[in-house]
C-alpha cells in the first residue's frame, strides 16, 4: 500500500486506488461506487463501510465478495496493523471506560479494547492516523500502547455502548451510599443520609434494558445477578456453560433486581423470602419472550436468575432437537398411545422441558384436549390448558392432577414427579385412560424405573401404567469454522463405548475456537438420548420388583443403547468432541 510520509485518514478515494492497485476491484465497480448517492447516515460511513455495501466481487478470488470482514483484513495486511474483533462478553467494561474520556474516545474514534499490566491495547478505523497517541500517553503511565484495527461498524456500536452502560453506573452510583444493606452482615453508615438509587430511576432502566438486550443478542438461556461482598455480578449462560458480563457496585445491583421485580410484579419489599415471576418483553428482533424470574435471599443480599425461554422452541422439529431414525420412530409409536405414563428424565438443564413442549405441540391437535400443571408455567402456549400450582393454597401436583381428571382431558403433562403423591395420582390418570407425560430427575432411564419405587409406588403398578422412558443430555456442538480433524484416540473410545466395542472412526474433531464461537471451540448444542420401551420382559422385571442391575441388564440385552453410545456416535459424525461428551456424560 502507499503510505504518505504523516499521519492521514484513509478516504474513499484513497481505498479504491489501491484496491485497484492490488487488482480486487474492477473498474465498472469503482465507477458504480463512486457514482452513486449516498443517504444523510451513509455519509457518515467509514469508506470500507460504503463499498462493502455493494457486496462486489473480489476480482483476485472470484468465488468470494468484498464483505465489510474481508475489507477489513485486506487494510490490516496492508497497514500493518492487527486485526482485531471484540468479543463482549470477554471485555471488562468499566476498566475499558477508565482509560480515557468518552469526549476523547469519539472525537479520535478509538476505544480501549483490552488492558493488561505493562499495555493498553487500543481499537481504530483509521490505522495511518496515530496522532491520538501523544494525548493519551499523557494520561496512560507506564503503560505501552498498542494500535489494533477495529471493524467500523464494532467501532461505532461499542463506543456509544460501553460509555452508555459505564455512565449509567456511574450517575446512578453517584445518586446514592456505596454500601446498601447486607444480609448477614450489615454496615452501620456513620452521618450517612444519602439514598441509594431508585429502583425507577433512568439510569437503573438503562441498565436493565443493556443487560437484557444483550443477553438475546448472545443467545443467553439464563441471566445471573449476583450480589457480592463488595461488587455484584452479572453473568450469562451460554451453551450450557456461565460467562462473567459486568461487575457493578452492589447497590446498583439491588437496584437492578429492584426494577426487575417491578416489572415482573413480584414483591419489592420481600427480601427475606424466595420469589417466583414472569416477564414478557421483545427481543431485538421483535420476538415476544418469556421470561421467568427467580430471587434467593443470600449472604449479601437478594440473587435473582431469569430463565429466558426462546419462543422458537415450540416450533422447533424433531429433527433439530437431535431425534433421528430408530429413536423418532419408537418416540413418535410411544406418544401415539391413548393412556400410560411416559416419563422424560435427567438433570436440571439438559432440555426435559423443550422435549415435552415441542411433543405437546405436535399432539395438541383440535380433535383433543391438552392439559397441564407445571411449577411454574414455562412458556405460555394457547393450544394447551396450562395450570400452575401454587403451594400457598395447597394446590399441589397431586391436588392439580386431581383437578385435571375432572376436565375431561386426554392427555396429561406434570411438570414433574417429585413426591408420592404426584406418583400416586399420575398413575390413577394413567389407569383411568390418559395419556400422561412428566419428568423425573434420574441419571438415566433404567434407574428411573427403582426411583418410583423409591418414592412409595407399588412395583406392579409402575410395571401397568409406564409405556417408555426417554433419558437425555445436552451436549454443545463443534463450531463449523474452526473444528479441527485428528486422529481418534482408541482408549477414550474404549472407555467411551465399552461394552458395545464398535469399530471406531479414524478420525474425529476436536475443538479449537475462533471468532465466530468466541474462543470456545463449541457453538449451538444439540441432545443425546436414551430411549427404552418398556417391553413385556421389563414390566415383568419390574412388577416383580428387580433391582437396577437386572433390569439394565435386560434393557441392554433387548437392545437399549446408553447416553454414552449415543455420544461415541455424535463423536464420530463430527458433530461434537471427546471432552465434551465426558463432561457431561456419565461414566
Amino acid at each position: 500500500m502507499d503510505l504518505y510520509p504523516h499521519p492521514f485518514k484513509i478516504d474513499l478515494q484513497w481505498c479504491l486506488s489501491q484496491l485497484k492497485k492490488a487488482k480486487k476491484i474492477s473498474e465498472k465497480d469503482v465507477n458504480l461506487i463512486q457514482t452513486t448517492s449516498r443517504s444523510k447516515e451513509q455519509l457518515n460511513w467509514h469508506p470500507l463501510q460504503w463499498i462493502a455495501y455493494f457486496n462486489v466481487v473480489d476480482q483476485t478470488h472470484p468465488e468470494s465478495k468484498l464483505t465489510l470482514n474481508r475489507l477489513c483484513q485486506w487494510l490490516s495486511q496492508g497497514s500493518n496493523v492487527p486485526y482485531f474483533v471484540i468479543d463482549p462478553l470477554k471485555a471488562d467494561v468499566g476498566k475499558l471506560t477508565q482509560v480515557m474520556s468518552q469526549e476523547f474516545a469519539v472525537r479520535n474514534r478509538i476505544l480501549a479494547v483490552e488492558i493488561f499490566a505493562d499495555r493498553v491495547v487500543i481499537g481504530t478505523d483509521q490505522p495511518f492516523f496515530t496522532e491520538w497517541k501523544s494525548g493519551l500517553g499523557n494520561t496512560i503511565k507506564n503503560k505501552s500502547i498498542d494500535v489494533v484495527l477495529l471493524n467500523p461498524e464494532q467501532l461505532t456500536r461499542y463506543l456509544q455502548e460501553y460509555y452508555q452502560v459505564s455512565r449509567a453506573v456511574a450517575s446512578a452510583q453517584g445518586l446514592g451510599a456505596f454500601k446498601s444493606e447486607k444480609g448477614v452482615e450489615a454496615l452501620l453508615q456513620l452521618g450517612d443520609v444519602s439514598n441509594n438509587p431508585d429502583a425507577n430511576d433512568q439510569h437503573i432502566v438503562r441498565i436493565v434494558d443493556w443487560v437484557l438486550q444483550f443477553a438475546f443478542e448472545q443467545g443467553a438461556s439464563d441471566i445471573h445477578l449476583e450480589p457480592r461482598k463488595d461488587n455484584g455480578r452479572v453473568r450469562f449462560r451460554i451453551d450450557g456453560v456461565l460467562h462473567n458480563i459486568y461487575d457493578m457496585p452492589s447497590n446498583i445491583l439491588i437496584a437492578v433486581i429492584a426494577r426487575i421485580k417491578i416489572l415482573g410484579r413480584l414483591n419489592v419489599a420481600e427480601k427475606r423470602k424466595p420469589q417466583d415471576g414472569r416477564l414478557k418483553t421483545r427481543t431485538p428482533k421483535g420476538i415476544e419472550t418469556e421470561l421467568r424470574l427467580s430471587t434467593l435471599p443470600t449472604a449479601f443480599g437478594e440473587k435473582m436468575v431469569m430463565r429466558i425461554f426462546d419462543p422458537e422452541v415450540l416450533v422447533r422439529s424433531f429433527e433439530k432437537l437431535g431425534f433421528t431414525g430408530q429413536l423418532l420412530d419408537t418416540w413418535k409409536d410411544l406418544t401415539s398411545h391413548t393412556h400410560g405414563i411416559i416419563l422424560v428424565t435427567g438433570p436440571t438443564g439438559s432440555g426435559k422441558t423443550t422435549t415435552l413442549y415441542s411433543t405437546l405441540k405436535q399432539l395438541a391437535t383440535d380433535q383433543v384436549n391438552v392439559c397441564t400443571v407445571e411449577d411454574p408455567i414455562e412458556m405460555l402456549e394457547s393450544s394447551f390448558n396450562q395450570m400452575q400450582i401454587n403451594p400457598a393454597i395447597e394446590l399441589g401436583f397431586a391436588e392439580g392432577i386431581k383437578a385435571l381428571m375432572r376436565q375431561d382431558p386426554d392427555i396429561i403433562m406434570v411438570g414433574e414427579i417429585r413426591d408420592q403423591d404426584t406418583a400416586n395420582m399420575a398413575i390413577q390418570a394413567a389407569l383411568t385412560g390418559h395419556l400422561v407425560l412428566s419428568t423425573l430427575h434420574t441419571n438415566d432411564a433404567p434407574s428411573s424405573l427403582t426411583r418410583l419405587n423409591d418414592l412409595g409406588v407399588q412395583p406392579f403398578l409402575s410395571a401397568a401404567t409406564i409405556l417408555g422412558v426417554l433419558a437425555q443430555r445436552l451436549v454443545r456442538t463443534l463450531c463449523p469454522h474452526c473444528k479441527k480433524r485428528v486422529n481418534t484416540d482408541q482408549q477414550l473410545w474404549q472407555q467411551l463405548t465399552q461394552p458395545w466395542n464398535g469399530t471406531p472412526p479414524e478420525q474425529v474433531y476436536e475443538a479449537v475456537g475462533c471468532d465466530q464461537c468466541r474462543h470456545t471451540g463449541y457453538k449451538g448444542r444439540v441432545g443425546l438420548y436414551e430411549m427404552m420401551p418398556l417391553s413385556h420382559d421389563l414390566k415383568r422385571l419390574v412388577g416383580q420388583g428387580a433391582t437396577l442391575d437386572q433390569i439394565r441388564q435386560t434393557a441392554y440385552q433387548e437392545g437399549l443403547q446408553p447416553l454414552r453410545l449415543a455420544g461415541a456416535k455424535r463423536i464420530a459424525e463430527g458433530v461434537t468432541s471427546f471432552e465434551e461428551v465426558m463432561r457431561v456424560v456419565p461414566l
